[in-house]
């Protein structure tokens, strides 16, 4: 018989699920190559201090076949992806330290095929009729704002690259048709974002290798086009919201054709190169992931009758979808499995676990389980949120007490929360906190109208569902009104900073890499997002002062509740003057504050030590805040003003 639970004050829960446990045994699973009867997969390891490796599965034997130190790791638009593929066993990829392309036969023999300059590669396919990679590229070399172009590299290193592409802000995707005579491509201006409106381009491969015939067969400012894709036959495939819905289409003798309209999601939001949620499994059956109010779902779609067979799955989540005959392969999650890489058995229907993210996963009493919640806010508008209470089998909460609420605002603003086991967010559940992740107005998985809410209203409409979202869990006595806490990284960060500057609800935060100043960050920021407020706030030049209205920064004397803030001191894209001006504003007005700079760290932490310490701080930083004492031996973090 189990023993009976303890009894203990919310928040003092001792738990199996550690910071530690989290930083050193937890990797992050990334992009996904077929090659052949082989497997290969990116794995960023934190123990390695954030180092991506390449995995290969080969007759069932998994290894490492990336030496270190090098790294798999592009900073094209900052955010990557897209960093590797494969081809008869000859991996190429951008190795993080120094941009280059880098070719790696097997036996281990490693050349670089780009010369040492300051350019960054991503998005790679293989041209072997021309013997040549054609890839996006960012070029720094000029210095100020880089030039982006689609370029030709010849694999074996001669020569410079060779610009095929050239004329707009953006460009993505770049494929070659089967038959190599032809390459797509995804292009976007400014002040655009891929998932406000993208062109995809054609064009014929001349003899020479240049490009003919370059058209724009689809998309628009207005119309968001994502993962273009030939078929074994030679048609031209892709997702587009169009109808106001990321659906499935091909471009066939001139014309556009639907595949499979439906209001769901197909496509996401392109924050980093070589996303996909569809593969060809043969000429005529698509495997491919859809969305549908934030949970994913499993089909294969024949090509020519356009019916649909949705394969039913214990997953919730589910992207970087890669097919070949017989096999679909793919990283997927659920609320009781963290992501994993799967392969699916086209034929028997029989899924296979081939890497976890976590070689450690809690005991099911451990594990809170998420419960879906739409509820109104403005003007009647539903938002969406899932909701965690708090979960430990060993421990139960004094009568009469309710928990302290955590209410997570993920970052973007432009992306969604899923589902999907996360140890992070449990680690709070497991310790007597309810959590709230929300799908503010602005998410996607909602359809484009929903995506579309957010315009002109960040920090007004992604707070409201917030500062609701919370008031919800209140009512219903689901949560103590006197420790509410909100947190948030990047842009969710920014959501923290004005629910906490802007409102009186919440008694405390936590803002990771936040944006504190708008017109900072629209002054400062890199080239992808550099005109991301336009749409969000509006023009710089003609909403300066609301720039200034709605930065947590300029209206310091409205906050009066702790904060607690995380940054990496490389970081680019929110840099840490931001954080460390709010930082000493809140200083000097003498409201508690703690502040932890981590070195070595951009834009998300990779580093074990560094995942450890912050985990650890946050919840130390709320103990104080709160009045409870938490059960783990953690090291203090100072607390200014308390």
């Amino acid at each position: 018989m189990s023993a009976a639970p303890k009894i203990a004050p919310y928040g003092s829960w001792s738990s199996p699920i550690t910071a530690e446990q989290i930083a050193t045994s937890s990797i992050g699973l990334g992009q996904i190559a077929l090659d052949a009867q082989d497997i290969y997969w990116s794995e960023m390891r934190p123990a390695e201090a954030g180092r991506h490796a390449i995995v290969r599965l080969r007759e069932g034997v998994t290894e490492d076949v990336l030496p270190a130190p090098f790294s798999a790791r592009t900073r094209a638009h900052e955010y990557g992806g897209g960093a590797f593929t494969v081809d008869n066993g000859v991996i190429y990829f951008c190795n993080d330290s120094d941009q280059r392309l880098y070719r790696l036969a097997p036996g281990g023999a490693l050349h670089p095929i780009t010369p040492e300059s300051n350019r960054r590669y991503a998005d790679t396919a293989i041209d072997l009729r021309r013997q040549r990679i054609v890839c996006a590229c960012e070029d720094h070399r000029a210095g100020g704002e880089p030039v982006n172009t689609i370029v030709a590299v010849n694999l074996d290193g001669r020569g410079e690259p060779v610009n095929l592409v050239s004329g707009h802000d953006f460009y993505a995707s770049p494929r070659l048709s089967p038959d190599g005579v032809q390459l797509a491509w995804l292009a976007w201006n400014h002040p655009d974002m891929p998932w406000d409106g993208t062109e995809l381009w054609l064009a014929e491969i001349a003899s020479n290798g240049s490009l003919s015939n370059q058209r724009c067969v689809a998309g628009s400012r207005d119309e968001s086009v994502f993962q273009p894709a030939f078929a074994p036959d030679g048609t031209l495939y892709f997702v587009s919201d169009r109808s106001r819905w990321w659906n499935l289409y091909r471009f066939r003798s001139g014309r556009i054709e639907a595949l499979a309209p439906m209001e769901a999601e197909f496509g996401q939001p392109q924050w980093i190169f070589g996303m996909s949620t569809y593969a060809f499994a043969s000429e005529r059956r698509i495997v491919c992931a859809f969305n549908r109010e934030a949970t994913w779902r499993l089909a294969l779609l024949e090509t020519e009758t356009r019916r649909m067979d949705i394969i039913e799955t214990p997953f919730t989540d589910i992207g970087g979808v890669a097919a070949d005959h017989g096999k679909a392969v793919f990283v997927a999650a659920s609320p009781t499995m963290l992501p994993a890489v799967v392969r699916l058995d086209l034929t028997t229907r029989r899924f296979e676990t081939l890497r976890s993210s976590s070689t450690a996963t809690p005991d099911a009493g451990y594990l809170a389980a998420p419960q879906t919640l739409t509820y109104p806010v403005s003007g009647g508008e539903p938002a969406h949120a899932f909701y965690y209470p708090p979960a430990n089998r060993d421990f139960r909460a004094p009568a009469g007490t309710k928990p302290p609420l955590l209410v997570l605002s993920h970052g973007g603003p432009t992306s969604a929360t899923s589902s999907a086991l996360n140890l992070k967010l449990q680690y709070w559940t497991s310790r007597g906190f309810a959590v709230l992740d929300v799908n503010y107005r602005g998410s996607t998985g909602y359809g484009r109208g929903y995506r579309l809410k957010l315009e002109g209203q960040w920090g007004v409409a992604d707070v409201e569902d917030c500062l609701a979202g919370a008031r919800y869990l209140v009512e219903r006595g689901w949560a103590d009104t006197t420790r509410l806490a909100i947190r948030g990284g990047s842009a969710g960060g920014y959501t923290t900073l004005c629910a906490l500057t802007f409102h009186d609800l919440f008694r405390a935060g936590a803002s990771y890499y936040g944006v504190s100043d708008l017109e900072s960050l629209a002054r400062d920021t890199h080239k992808f997002e550099a005109r991301y407020l336009d749409r969000l706030i509006g023009p710089y030049e003609a909403h300066r002062d609301l720039y200034r209205d709605r930065s947590p920064i300029h209206h310091v004397d409205r906050l009066s509740c702790p904060v607690i803030f995380f940054q990496g001191l490389e970081d680019k894209i929110v840099p840490p003057d931001q954080t460390e001006t709010m930082v000493n504003a809140l200083r000097t007005k003498g409201i508690p504050v703690a502040y932890v700079p981590l070195a070595g760290e951009s834009h998300g932490f990779r580093r074990a030590g560094n995942i450890r310490r912050a985990i650890e701080a946050e919840l130390y930083f709320y103990s104080r805040i709160f009045g409870f004492t938490p059960a783990d031996a953690i090291a203090p973090v100072t607390i200014e003003n308390l």
